[in-house]
């Protein structure tokens, strides 16, 4: 099925599979996510952490709270108009969800995540070259009948697509029309996608009229992997930005890990503005001036306001009963990641290429091999294996988790390959992804009360360049205040 996209992703349905020896389980080592909260052995960001004991800045102009992205990009922002901030977050370094550690070695990030060079805001922010980003091959591998179908972007990969034309992830209709969705989508701009009128992505898909065959073996865990939603409840209007990134960027990893994007942002702002380990614990508003207390018992004051760029459920608990906000009504998106290494003769594909389920059946959504796109992800002479899960399945623990994966991924490559690798890490995300389903709004007002304002990927889109892009929004809504305030 010729294609004009490429990925980022995971799936759902669980079978209970046997165990195998033991030989599997080199080394289980669990990471449980549980926002700000972090781990290990970070790779070191370029700007110094502050001291210890930093000194007690009772009011600096603007506080933000969380060094994500959104709260990185704000930041950013504050800094190209000279206005000083202080930027807290809880965790060890800087990134929120965008987080890479070293384990033996390898580069291992906190869960599947790809970066679309496309992304207009990134675009703007972000020193791609510096980034050194590695592509993936522009398609899919798809495993379906006991065998894999590759699907590639007829514009980039012209004669391979051409290979492909009769395998049965799809009808020539269907190819035709997603022929047709890149041509919608490319012809309206991301205000129109975001303002459009929504439905879920299988509605969409259903009124398109890919068929079913489609729909399961490709769309759903392509997709249901991105959103990390394999049923593909998420709005349309999601699916349509993503869809119009796909075509028109590549689908990359920093060479250095994901964790290089956060750690450029902060490398360019004040080293003294940043202050980790620091647990944002309220927020108040006396006099017109906005405060933050921390959990140490310090309370710090802003000239100008304070930003609050942590997770929706953080920032709910952070302004709790304050502004009318109201508890989140939709149940995150969650995900399970395992990494493996393997020696490279047992690495059955050299490509950079992603590899979907389209079988219907098994917990594994999406793998690659992650040496193969970036060999920097791994030491001299040995490869990395990623592996994706849909949900959290709390249910299962880890080491029957990882012997699951073994079994089935065995039915893809062979027992022999996929019993030599050897297990590293698990990380098991609660909050992957804000949960955006049907009815949305995707320009959320970053103010929520005097001097007070919100940004995060569930503000905009669930997506890297969502995030961006609510940082930014929130300090111009900021300045707008004070613009209104001064006059």
């Amino acid at each position: 099925m010729s294609l004009t996209l490429s990925p980022p992703f995971s799936n759902p349905s669980l079978s209970s599979l046997s165990s195998p020896t033991s030989r599997h389980h080199h080394r289980r080592r669990r990471l449980i996510l549980k926002p700000p909260k972090s781990s290990s052995s970070q790779i070191s960001i370029p700007a110094t952490p502050p001291d210890p004991s930093p000194p007690r800045l009772q009011k600096p102009g603007v506080i933000i709270i969380g060094a994500g992205l959104s709260g990185l990009a704000a930041a950013t922002r504050l800094a190209s108009q000279n206005i000083p901030f202080l930027l807290l977050d809880a965790s060890d370094a800087v990134g929120g969800r965008v987080r890479t550690d070293t384990v033996d070695g390898f580069l291992l990030d906190r869960g599947f995540q790809i970066f679309i060079t496309s992304y207009p805001e990134a675009q703007m922010l972000l020193d791609y070259q510096t980034l050194d980003l590695q592509k993936f091959y522009s398609g899919a591998r798809i495993f379906y009948g006991g065998r894999f179908h590759t699907v590639s972007d007829p514009l980039r990969h012209f004669f391979d697509s051409l290979r492909t034309l009769t395998n049965p992830i799809g009808s020539v209709l269907d190819k035709l029309l997603i022929a047709l969705t890149r041509i919608r989508v490319l012809t309206r701009s991301d205000e129109e996608i975001f303002s459009s009128d929504e439905v879920s992505t299988a509605e969409l898909l259903s009124r398109i009229g890919f068929s079913d065959l489609a729909v399961d073996r490709f769309f759903r865990p392509f997709f249901g992997g991105i959103f990390f939603d394999t049923e593909l409840e998420t709005t349309s209007r999601l699916f349509d930005f993503v869809f119009k990134c796909l075509a028109l960027g590549n689908n990359t990893l920093p060479a250095k890990g994901i964790s290089a994007i956060p750690e450029q942002l902060a490398a360019k702002l004040p080293a003294e503005s940043i202050r980790l380990n620091s647990r944002a614990v309220s927020v108040d508003v006396e006099s017109g001036s906005a405060s933050v207390g921390l959990e140490s018992g310090e309370r710090l004051r802003s000239e100008m306001g304070v930003i609050v760029a942590v997770e929706e459920p953080e920032a709910v608990k952070l302004l709790a009963g304050k502004f009318n906000r109201k508890p989140v009504q939709k149940p995150a998106r969650s995900t399970v990641c395992l990494y493996f290494s393997a020696e490279p003769s047992q690495v059955p594909d050299r490509d950079p290429i992603l590899f979907l389920n389209g079988s219907g059946k098994g917990i594994v959504n999406n793998m690659f091999f992650a040496t193969n796109v970036a060999p920097s992800y791994g030491p001299p002479g040995k490869a990395l294996v990623s592996v994706s899960l849909i949900g959290l399945l709390e249910d299962v623990e880890d080491e029957d988790l990882t012997a699951e994966v073994v079994q089935e991924l065995s039915g893809w490559f062979g027992e022999s390959m996929v019993g030599s690798w050897k297990h590293l890490r698990t990380y098991r995300i609660g909050f992957a992804q804000p949960n955006q389903s049907p009815p949305t709004d995707l320009m959320k007002n970053p103010r929520v009360g005097p001097g007070v304002y919100l940004c995060g990927d569930y503000q905009t889109s669930a997506t890297f360049d969502g995030a961006l892009v609510s940082g930014r929004k929130a300090v111009e809504a900021l300045l707008r205040d004070r613009t209104l305030i001064q006059v």
